[in-house]
Protein backbone atom coordinates (compact mmCIF):
# COMPACT_ATOMS: atom_id res chain seq x y z
CA UNK A 1 0.00 0.00 0.00
CA UNK A 2 1.36 3.42 -1.01
CA UNK A 3 1.96 5.55 2.06
CA UNK A 4 0.56 9.06 1.72
CA UNK A 5 2.52 11.31 4.00
CA UNK A 6 2.03 15.04 3.55
CA UNK A 7 3.35 17.48 6.06
CA UNK A 8 3.82 21.13 6.76
CA UNK A 9 7.50 21.97 6.87
CA UNK A 10 8.16 24.20 9.86
CA UNK A 11 11.41 25.78 8.73
CA UNK A 12 12.61 29.27 9.46
CA UNK A 13 15.47 30.65 7.45
CA UNK A 14 18.21 33.10 8.18
CA UNK A 15 18.92 35.67 5.49
CA UNK A 16 21.74 33.89 3.68
CA UNK A 17 22.03 35.69 0.38
CA UNK A 18 25.41 35.63 -1.35
CA UNK A 19 26.14 39.12 -0.11
CA UNK A 20 24.46 41.85 1.92
CA UNK A 21 21.91 43.79 -0.06
CA UNK A 22 22.41 47.31 -1.25
CA UNK A 23 19.21 49.24 -0.58
CA UNK A 24 18.16 52.52 -2.22
CA UNK A 25 17.48 54.94 -0.69
CA UNK A 26 19.98 54.84 2.16
CA UNK A 27 17.36 55.53 4.80
CA UNK A 28 13.63 56.18 5.00
CA UNK A 29 14.33 59.86 5.62
CA UNK A 30 15.60 60.26 2.05
CA UNK A 31 12.53 58.71 0.42
CA UNK A 32 10.52 61.96 0.07
CA UNK A 33 13.45 63.59 -1.70
CA UNK A 34 13.90 60.62 -4.00
CA UNK A 35 10.23 60.80 -4.93
CA UNK A 36 10.62 64.49 -5.66
CA UNK A 37 13.69 63.80 -7.84
CA UNK A 38 11.74 61.17 -9.75
CA UNK A 39 8.83 63.55 -10.33
CA UNK A 40 11.25 66.20 -11.52
CA UNK A 41 12.83 63.75 -13.94
CA UNK A 42 9.42 62.79 -15.30
CA UNK A 43 8.35 66.42 -15.65
CA UNK A 44 11.51 68.38 -16.54
CA UNK A 45 9.45 71.32 -17.74
CA UNK A 46 8.30 71.98 -14.17
CA UNK A 47 9.96 74.99 -12.64
CA UNK A 48 12.27 74.14 -9.73
CA UNK A 49 12.35 76.42 -6.76
CA UNK A 50 15.70 77.51 -5.35
CA UNK A 51 14.89 75.54 -2.20
CA UNK A 52 14.35 72.35 -4.21
CA UNK A 53 17.56 72.85 -6.15
CA UNK A 54 19.51 73.26 -2.90
CA UNK A 55 17.86 70.11 -1.55
CA UNK A 56 18.88 68.14 -4.62
CA UNK A 57 22.46 69.38 -4.39
CA UNK A 58 22.60 68.48 -0.70
CA UNK A 59 21.27 64.99 -1.49
CA UNK A 60 23.97 64.40 -4.08
CA UNK A 61 26.77 65.74 -1.89
CA UNK A 62 25.76 63.77 1.18
CA UNK A 63 24.41 60.54 -0.23
CA UNK A 64 26.69 59.65 -3.12
CA UNK A 65 29.86 59.34 -0.98
CA UNK A 66 27.94 57.15 1.45
CA UNK A 67 26.70 55.00 -1.41
CA UNK A 68 30.24 54.66 -2.70
CA UNK A 69 31.47 53.55 0.73
CA UNK A 70 28.57 51.12 1.02
CA UNK A 71 29.28 49.68 -2.43
CA UNK A 72 32.96 49.34 -1.55
CA UNK A 73 32.03 47.47 1.59
CA UNK A 74 29.76 45.09 -0.30
CA UNK A 75 32.42 44.43 -2.91
CA UNK A 76 34.96 43.71 -0.19
CA UNK A 77 32.46 41.37 1.46
CA UNK A 78 31.89 39.52 -1.81
CA UNK A 79 35.66 39.17 -2.21
CA UNK A 80 35.96 37.71 1.28
CA UNK A 81 37.85 40.77 2.54
CA UNK A 82 35.83 41.08 5.73
CA UNK A 83 38.26 43.44 7.42
CA UNK A 84 37.79 46.05 4.67
CA UNK A 85 34.04 45.44 4.61
CA UNK A 86 33.90 46.07 8.35
CA UNK A 87 35.85 49.33 7.98
CA UNK A 88 33.38 50.54 5.35
CA UNK A 89 30.19 49.41 7.09
CA UNK A 90 30.95 50.39 10.69
CA UNK A 91 31.20 54.20 10.26
CA UNK A 92 28.07 54.24 8.09
CA UNK A 93 26.21 52.06 10.59
CA UNK A 94 27.15 54.41 13.43
CA UNK A 95 25.86 57.32 11.34
CA UNK A 96 22.49 55.58 11.10
CA UNK A 97 22.64 53.99 7.64
CA UNK A 98 20.13 51.12 7.81
CA UNK A 99 21.73 49.02 5.08
CA UNK A 100 25.15 49.23 6.72
CA UNK A 101 23.56 48.35 10.06
CA UNK A 102 21.90 45.32 8.50
CA UNK A 103 25.13 44.21 6.84
CA UNK A 104 27.05 44.63 10.07
CA UNK A 105 24.48 42.44 11.77
CA UNK A 106 25.08 39.75 9.13
CA UNK A 107 28.83 39.85 9.83
CA UNK A 108 28.36 39.52 13.58
CA UNK A 109 25.86 36.72 13.08
CA UNK A 110 28.26 34.78 10.85
CA UNK A 111 31.49 35.75 12.61
CA UNK A 112 32.95 37.33 9.48
CA UNK A 113 35.71 39.82 10.26
CA UNK A 114 34.52 39.91 13.87
CA UNK A 115 34.00 37.44 16.70
CA UNK A 116 30.62 35.77 16.25
CA UNK A 117 28.22 37.53 18.57
CA UNK A 118 24.45 37.02 18.32
CA UNK A 119 23.78 39.77 20.84
CA UNK A 120 25.70 42.28 18.73
CA UNK A 121 24.01 41.01 15.57
CA UNK A 122 20.60 41.52 17.16
CA UNK A 123 21.60 45.02 18.24
CA UNK A 124 22.49 46.13 14.71
CA UNK A 125 19.53 44.39 13.12
CA UNK A 126 17.22 46.11 15.57
CA UNK A 127 18.60 49.51 14.59
CA UNK A 128 18.11 48.75 10.89
CA UNK A 129 14.71 47.14 11.48
CA UNK A 130 13.45 50.22 13.29
CA UNK A 131 14.28 52.20 10.15
CA UNK A 132 12.21 49.86 7.99
CA UNK A 133 14.92 47.59 6.53
CA UNK A 134 12.92 44.47 5.65
CA UNK A 135 15.88 42.05 5.72
CA UNK A 136 16.78 43.27 9.21
CA UNK A 137 13.16 43.01 10.32
CA UNK A 138 13.10 39.42 9.12
CA UNK A 139 16.39 38.54 10.80
CA UNK A 140 15.37 40.17 14.06
CA UNK A 141 12.13 38.21 13.92
CA UNK A 142 14.14 35.05 13.44
CA UNK A 143 16.34 35.88 16.43
CA UNK A 144 13.21 36.15 18.58
CA UNK A 145 11.82 33.00 16.99
CA UNK A 146 14.88 30.91 17.80
CA UNK A 147 16.14 32.73 20.90
CA UNK A 148 19.51 33.69 19.43
CA UNK A 149 21.06 36.75 21.05
CA UNK A 150 17.76 37.61 22.74
CA UNK A 151 15.20 35.78 24.80
CA UNK A 152 12.84 33.68 22.70
CA UNK A 153 9.56 35.49 22.21
CA UNK A 154 7.11 34.32 19.55
CA UNK A 155 4.97 37.44 19.80
CA UNK A 156 7.97 39.65 19.04
CA UNK A 157 8.89 37.31 16.20
CA UNK A 158 5.40 37.75 14.74
CA UNK A 159 5.70 41.53 15.09
CA UNK A 160 8.92 41.74 13.08
CA UNK A 161 7.94 39.10 10.55
CA UNK A 162 4.74 41.07 9.94
CA UNK A 163 6.60 44.29 9.24
CA UNK A 164 8.90 42.59 6.75
CA UNK A 165 6.09 40.53 5.22
CA UNK A 166 4.04 43.65 4.51
CA UNK A 167 7.02 44.95 2.53
CA UNK A 168 6.93 41.82 0.37
CA UNK A 169 9.83 39.94 1.98
CA UNK A 170 9.07 36.34 0.94
CA UNK A 171 10.78 34.45 3.77
CA UNK A 172 9.07 36.70 6.32
CA UNK A 173 5.72 36.03 4.64
CA UNK A 174 6.42 32.32 4.86
CA UNK A 175 7.48 32.37 8.51
CA UNK A 176 4.50 34.56 9.42
CA UNK A 177 2.24 32.04 7.72
CA UNK A 178 3.81 29.28 9.80
CA UNK A 179 3.16 31.21 12.97
CA UNK A 180 -0.52 31.44 12.07
CA UNK A 181 -0.60 27.78 11.07
CA UNK A 182 0.90 26.49 14.31
CA UNK A 183 -0.53 29.21 16.55
CA UNK A 184 2.80 30.41 17.93
CA UNK A 185 2.81 34.03 19.05
CA UNK A 186 -0.60 34.52 17.49
CA UNK A 187 -3.95 32.72 17.59
CA UNK A 188 -4.03 29.74 15.25
CA UNK A 189 -5.70 30.81 12.02
CA UNK A 190 -5.50 28.63 8.90
CA UNK A 191 -6.96 31.32 6.62
CA UNK A 192 -4.31 33.84 7.58
CA UNK A 193 -1.70 31.09 7.33
CA UNK A 194 -2.81 30.34 3.77
CA UNK A 195 -2.79 34.04 2.91
CA UNK A 196 0.82 34.62 3.91
CA UNK A 197 2.13 31.26 2.74
CA UNK A 198 0.53 31.91 -0.65
CA UNK A 199 2.31 35.27 -0.98
CA UNK A 200 5.64 33.57 -0.32
CA UNK A 201 4.76 30.71 -2.69
CA UNK A 202 3.98 33.17 -5.46
CA UNK A 203 7.51 34.54 -5.06
CA UNK A 204 8.98 31.07 -5.63
CA UNK A 205 9.63 29.88 -2.06
CA UNK A 206 9.60 26.08 -2.51
CA UNK A 207 8.72 25.23 1.09
CA UNK A 208 5.86 27.71 0.97
CA UNK A 209 4.67 26.15 -2.30
CA UNK A 210 4.69 22.69 -0.73
CA UNK A 211 2.88 23.89 2.37
CA UNK A 212 0.25 25.73 0.37
CA UNK A 213 -0.28 22.51 -1.58
CA UNK A 214 -0.71 20.59 1.68
CA UNK A 215 -3.37 23.08 2.75
CA UNK A 216 -5.25 22.59 -0.53
CA UNK A 217 -4.76 18.84 -0.21
CA UNK A 218 -6.27 18.79 3.28
CA UNK A 219 -8.67 21.72 2.99
CA UNK A 220 -7.04 23.83 5.70
CA UNK A 221 -7.78 27.55 5.39
CA UNK A 222 -8.80 27.03 1.76
CA UNK A 223 -11.40 24.92 0.00
CA UNK A 224 -10.05 21.42 -0.65
CA UNK A 225 -8.82 21.30 -4.24
CA UNK A 226 -6.60 18.44 -5.39
CA UNK A 227 -5.81 20.06 -8.74
CA UNK A 228 -4.59 23.20 -7.00
CA UNK A 229 -2.60 21.02 -4.60
CA UNK A 230 -0.91 19.29 -7.55
CA UNK A 231 -0.09 22.66 -9.11
CA UNK A 232 1.79 23.84 -6.02
CA UNK A 233 3.40 20.47 -5.29
CA UNK A 234 4.74 20.53 -8.85
CA UNK A 235 6.10 24.07 -8.50
CA UNK A 236 8.07 23.05 -5.42
CA UNK A 237 9.04 19.62 -6.77
CA UNK A 238 10.47 21.12 -9.94
CA UNK A 239 12.78 23.24 -7.78
CA UNK A 240 14.11 20.06 -6.17
CA UNK A 241 12.20 20.17 -2.89
CA UNK A 242 12.12 16.49 -1.89
CA UNK A 243 9.04 16.74 0.32
CA UNK A 244 7.02 18.10 -2.59
CA UNK A 245 8.46 15.47 -4.93
CA UNK A 246 7.23 12.80 -2.52
CA UNK A 247 3.79 14.41 -2.21
CA UNK A 248 3.49 14.78 -5.99
CA UNK A 249 4.34 11.09 -6.31
CA UNK A 250 1.48 10.30 -3.93
CA UNK A 251 -0.94 12.33 -6.06
CA UNK A 252 0.09 10.48 -9.23
CA UNK A 253 -0.03 7.09 -7.49
CA UNK A 254 -3.59 7.66 -6.28
CA UNK A 255 -4.84 9.77 -9.19
CA UNK A 256 -5.68 12.76 -6.99
CA UNK A 257 -5.83 16.00 -8.99
CA UNK A 258 -4.17 14.25 -11.94
CA UNK A 259 -4.86 11.07 -13.91
CA UNK A 260 -3.29 8.07 -12.17
CA UNK A 261 0.18 7.53 -13.61
CA UNK A 262 2.59 5.03 -12.08
CA UNK A 263 5.48 6.13 -14.30
CA UNK A 264 5.26 9.70 -13.02
CA UNK A 265 4.70 8.51 -9.45
CA UNK A 266 7.76 6.23 -9.65
CA UNK A 267 9.91 9.05 -11.02
CA UNK A 268 8.95 11.47 -8.24
CA UNK A 269 9.36 8.86 -5.49
CA UNK A 270 12.75 7.99 -6.97
CA UNK A 271 13.89 11.63 -6.87
CA UNK A 272 12.55 12.14 -3.34
CA UNK A 273 14.32 8.99 -2.21
CA UNK A 274 17.63 10.28 -3.53
CA UNK A 275 17.50 13.80 -2.09
CA UNK A 276 15.06 13.80 0.83
CA UNK A 277 15.72 13.75 4.55
CA UNK A 278 16.06 10.30 6.12
CA UNK A 279 12.38 9.84 6.95
CA UNK A 280 11.09 11.13 3.61
CA UNK A 281 13.68 9.14 1.67
CA UNK A 282 12.84 5.90 3.49
CA UNK A 283 9.12 6.12 2.72
CA UNK A 284 9.76 7.34 -0.84
CA UNK A 285 11.98 4.33 -1.60
CA UNK A 286 9.37 1.93 -0.18
CA UNK A 287 6.66 3.55 -2.29
CA UNK A 288 8.85 3.46 -5.40
CA UNK A 289 9.65 -0.23 -4.95
CA UNK A 290 6.03 -1.13 -4.26
CA UNK A 291 4.93 0.67 -7.40
CA UNK A 292 7.60 -1.11 -9.43
CA UNK A 293 5.96 -4.44 -8.62
CA UNK A 294 2.77 -3.17 -10.32
CA UNK A 295 4.60 -1.88 -13.39
CA UNK A 296 6.02 -3.53 -16.49
CA UNK A 297 9.82 -3.52 -16.95
CA UNK A 298 9.34 -1.02 -19.78
CA UNK A 299 7.41 1.33 -17.50
CA UNK A 300 10.09 1.09 -14.80
CA UNK A 301 12.79 1.86 -17.37
CA UNK A 302 10.79 4.85 -18.62
CA UNK A 303 10.40 6.18 -15.07
CA UNK A 304 14.10 5.71 -14.33
CA UNK A 305 15.04 7.49 -17.53
CA UNK A 306 12.79 10.42 -16.61
CA UNK A 307 14.54 10.59 -13.23
CA UNK A 308 17.97 10.49 -14.86
CA UNK A 309 17.10 13.31 -17.25
CA UNK A 310 15.32 15.46 -14.65
CA UNK A 311 16.93 18.79 -13.80
CA UNK A 312 15.74 21.23 -11.12
CA UNK A 313 14.38 24.60 -12.17
CA UNK A 314 15.82 27.75 -10.67
CA UNK A 315 13.65 29.68 -8.23
CA UNK A 316 11.86 32.39 -10.24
Amino acid sequence: MIKATVRIYDTVKLFVGPEPRLCWPISPASRPLLLWLRRAALAPEAALSLRNVKAAITFVLLCLPALADLAAGVQAYINGDYSTALKEFLPLAKQGDATAQHNLGVMYDRGQGVRQDYVEAAKWWRMAAQQGNSAAQFNLGLMYDEGHGIEQNYQEAVKWYSLAAKQGYADAQYNLGLKYYFGKGVAQDYKNAAKWIRLAAEQGNAEAQNNLAVMYDQGQGVEQDYEEAVKWYRSAAEQGFAGAQFNLGVMYAHGKGVPQNYVQAHMWFNLAGADGDADTAKIAVKNRDELARKMTPAQVEEAQQLAREWKPKARP
